[in-house]
């Protein structure tokens, strides 16, 4: 018999690009020393707000970059080495060792949300609760859309294992189709704190001056001599 959804024991997942490959989207809006502290000074934010949050069991960040699992080390996440470029390869191989840890549910986040905080997760998990309340013992499967409408920005599924991550353009859509194919209790969240993803430089127009400028600290203190 399958196992039941359960949150007692959530495990986060951070997938993170290396330091030189990642944002490269943001193109001249920053050079690649601003582009790697803006990547670090999330990380290190979502790190922060994650250790301070209950629901989570263990943290784990996996990443081709060993600045980036150094960086997750000093903030007490667990890091893991991604072997090739393949980011739902590299979830699932964390989700493989999150289930032998004992994780009941599985969080994936990115890494790149800049107004994520503890009230965003608490009402994503509040979503998660109502979805595991309406599914009377089946697995659930809880989302938050990014503000593009078609991405996923925050995925949660228990048992861990209930859908395959299907990460990339047009994501959400595939993520409810499996998750419907799972008979899964289906919750979609639409906040704009989760929502946010910084990605191109009119998502870095959006953001207040002073939080770039706080980020790109909080990053260039992380980054490794």
């Amino acid at each position: 018999m399958p196992a039941a959804a359960d949150l007692s024991a959530i495990h986060v997942v951070l997938p993170i690009r290396s330091l030189s490959g990642g944002k490269l989207r943001l193109g001249a809006a920053v050079d690649a020393e601003e582009r790697a502290a803006l990547i670090v000074g999330m990380l290190r934010q979502t790190l922060a707000v994650l250790a301070a949050w209950p629901p989570a069991a263990a943290v784990h960040v996996v990443s081709p970059d060993p600045d980036v699992a150094a960086v997750a080390l000093a903030a007490g996440a667990r890091p893991l080495r991604q072997l090739d470029g393949r980011l739902n390869a590299a979830i699932r191989a964390a989700r493989d060792v999150a289930q032998a840890e004992g994780a009941t549910a599985l969080l994936i986040l990115p890494g790149d949300l800049p107004l994520l905080d503890a009230a965003a997760l608490d009402r994503f998990h509040e979503a998660a609760d109502a979805a595991l309340a309406a599914g009377r013992g089946r697995p659930i499967v809880t989302l938050a859309a990014a503000d593009a409408g078609d991405g996923t920005n925050a995925l949660l599924c228990s048992p861990p294992a209930t859908i395959e991550p299907s990460f990339g353009p047009h994501s959400l859509d595939r993520h409810l189709r499996a998750a419907r194919e799972a008979g899964a209790s289906i919750q979609v969240v639409v906040d704009p704190t989760l929502g946010f993803d910084l990605d191109t430089p009119a998502d870095l127009e959006r953001l207040d001056p002073h939080r770039v400028t706080a980020l790109e600290a909080l990053g260039a203190e992380a980054s490794p001599a």
